[in-house]
């Protein structure tokens, strides 16, 4: 029998990052006048995540020597044999979700005192993100639907928070809304989704619906011929394709590079963006059913893995770039849970959770050397000005990648072989997709780390001009005025991320992929034999690591890097012949496949139509002109008539009586 974890232990990893936001953000700010100052708002909070981390931790090693946990912690309310409860559901996929969000954000805290210490909101923003991550572990932790749907809209709400944390600035306005509206498009399909499973399984607790599979699965969406199961599967994925930034609903996340970075490493890259991923793999026992359902996510996971990665060649603001490598990552991870490889897309969204922060706060570090200036254009040679933000970053680039022996490596490969292995409609384009991303991945990456860190020193002269979005301040170094390494706070955080962004791919896979890890948690069906296939050719992390260089995607990342140094290093003429040979191709890259213009002119122009065709004839027509203008003109049309009867003369009062019982008698004549 499995051991049962502590429940009031569990409940300590989310309640303790709430209980620091709450410190920093009611004694920490304004609203109870500033009590308590900076030193003991980020103190708060850290201690708050640190005690997050290390149950976290704890509980992840009790899973791993079979413990569990599956319970109701709070019944909210009972409807008929409805209950909507609070409860935690603790197994392998949890415990390193949990590890994961927690790790991620004690590094984004730490980091934050070096990064935020100028800025007047400070204690404010240590409380957003440490209500983040309760919010993110509220959704993880999740035993059903209500729950995890309260988690999903509040990682929602806080990222509105954050990313519009700059509130005073146009744009960072324009990008929260603009990343709240496209997530209520998503969060639309998600709630659908669960409604229709509540609708037919009568229950919103995941193991009572996954036992109900089977007798979903023979049902039909009454008044079609389309599978319920499918629906709901494609309706909840929408609210997946929302969150984790899938074509076309990808356009907020560039955009939500106004907030400040730190957020951008915790939001964008190993929590927010992620819950669409583990959504789909918690659900797997149900888009297992479906293979129509399994195919969108294969289709919709590729355009997004390639084409969000030929926007990352054109980028010029840092962060930009590796916001792009975010979208162009997550559409693997999507294609792998198309390939009903549910694992290896968890496994690469663990690998680049770690990497991906690390290049999100390398990059905040560059800013940070730079005086906040993000343009690479403007940087160059800040290798031997920020050794140690050089050496963390190319580590995380190569991990990046996919360079054999690397974290991202082993989760990348693995989804490509994965995709290869699948026969699933859709798998051929997919295939191409995820081999020719390698290449595209590669050439940016390394675009953008000899544009910073290697050839020319470009700054503190004339400056190229910036994106018109931008999240931070730019300044730029001064004429002269050289760069210079963040503090420790700041490049802490980088080492420790870059110790799993090299050791925890060959360290994990052959557990996580190939041994028990996942065993009863993430159902794969024998009808889809890619992982079966994975785990024939695998021979161990060493063997798979050498035979890497053998292989296409190998070859294919040196092509980029090769590619990218060439152009950018040896023969800059290179990249400008391309920019003047293809200036339609660039146009359409650079207006980011104009996606952002047709949502303006066909969505937000025919909303504001609408609105005024509502306002003119709705309100003013209908509401105003007949509703309360038209009535009050009858009531006037109707008293001038009924006026001329009264005027105060007896005789006429008489002769109107006589008149109406006339009337009346007439009438029960002709009635008889």
């Amino acid at each position: 029998m499995a051991v049962q974890l502590n429940p009031e232990l569990l409940l300590a990893v989310p309640l303790a990052p709430l209980a620091g936001s709450m410190i920093a953000g009611l004694f920490g700010t304004r609203f109870f006048g500033n009590l308590i100052g900076r030193t003991a708002s980020h103190s708060a909070t850290i201690l708050g995540v640190l005690v997050a981390f290390l149950i976290s931790a704890q509980t992840l090693l009790q899973v791993m020597d079979g413990a569990t946990f599956n319970g109701t912690v709070y019944t909210w309310m009972t409807l008929g044999e409805l209950k909507l409860e609070i409860g935690f559901l603790i197994d392998s996929l949890t415990a390193m979700m949990m590890c994961v969000v927690t790790f991620v954000s004690l590094m984004v805290h730490i980091y934050t005192i070096g990064y935020m210490q100028d800025d007047e909101g400070y204690n404010r923003f240590f409380s957003y993100i440490s209500l983040f991550t309760f919010a993110m572990l509220m959704l993880v932790m999740s035993n059903n639907f209500l729950q995890l749907f309260f988690g999903w809209e509040a990682v929602g709400l806080v990222s509105y928070l954050l990313i519009g944390f700059w509130f005073k600035r146009p744009t960072a306005i324009f990008a929260n809304m603009k990343a709240f509206l496209v997530n209520r498009v998503g969060d639309f399909g998600f709630i659908l989704g669960i409604g229709l499973l509540l609708a037919y399984a009568g229950s919103m607790n995941y193991a009572e619906v996954f036992a109900q599979r089977d007798a979903l699965a023979a049902l039909t969406l009454p008044g079609t011929d389309w599978m319920l199961l499918t629906v709901a599967c494609i309706c909840l994925f929408i609210g997946a394709m929302g969150k984790s930034a899938q074509f076309p609903l990808h356009v907020w996340l560039p955009d939500s590079m106004e907030g400040p970075t730190p957020i951008s490493a915790l939001i964008h890259a190993a929590t927010m963006v992620t819950a669409g991923i583990f959504m789909v793999a918690r659900m797997s026992p149900l888009f297992e059913l479906s293979d129509t359902a399994l195919s969108f996510v294969l289709v919709i996971g590729s355009i997004t893995a390639l084409f969000m990665g030929f926007l990352g060649i054109i980028q010029n603001d840092i962060k930009r770039v590796v916001a792009y490598s975010t979208l162009s990552q997550l559409g693997y991870m999507t294609v792998a849970l198309g390939a009903s490889a549910y694992s290896v897309a968890v496994f690469h969204l663990m690998t680049h959770a770690f990497f991906k922060a690390l290049l999100f706060l390398g990059a905040g570090a560059v800013i940070i050397g730079m005086h906040h200036d993000q343009d690479i254009r403007n940087m160059g040679g800040l290798r031997k000005y920020m050794p140690i933000t050089w050496i963390t970053s190319l580590l995380g680039s190569l991990a990046l990648i996919g360079t054999p022996f690397f974290s991202g490596f082993y989760s990348k490969d693995s989804i490509i072989e994965a995709v290869h292995a699948t026969q699933i409609a859709g798998a051929g384009f997919a295939n191409f997709a995820v081999l020719a991303g390698v290449f595209v991945t590669a050439f940016y990456s390394f675009r953008m780390y000899f544009l910073v860190f290697h050839g020319e020193e470009r700054f503190g002269k004339a400056h190229h001009g910036h994106d018109d979005h931008h999240g931070d301040d730019h300044h730029g170094l001064a004429p002269g005025e050289k760069p210079h390494e963040a503090p420790w706070v700041v490049t802490l955080p980088l080492v420790l991320l870059a110790v799993p962004s090299v050791i925890i791919g060959y360290v994990a896979i052959e557990t996580m992929l190939f041994g028990d890890f996942f065993r009863g948690v993430i159902v794969v069906s024998d009808a889809h034999p890619a992982m079966a296939e994975l785990a024939q050719a695998f021979h161990g992390a060493a063997a798979m690591g050498l035979h890497a260089f053998t292989t296409a995607p190998f070859w294919l990342a040196l092509a980029g890097v090769v590619s990218a140094w060439y152009c950018y290093l040896v023969n800059p003429k290179v990249p400008a012949w391309f920019h003047d040979k293809f200036r339609a191709v660039h146009a359409v890259l650079d207006n980011k496949y104009y996606m952002d213009s047709f949502n303006q002119i066909v969505f937000a122009g025919g909303a504001r139509l609408l609105g005024r065709g509502l306002s003119v004839v709705g309100d003013r027509g209908l509401i105003d002109g007949v509703l309360v203008n038209g009535s009050a003109r009858a009531v006037g049309w109707f008293s001038t008539i009924t006026r001329t009867f009264q005027t105060g003369y007896i005789y006429h009062y008489a002769f109107t009586m006589i008149v109406a019982i006339a009337i009346y008698l007439g009438y029960l004549l002709m009635k008889s």
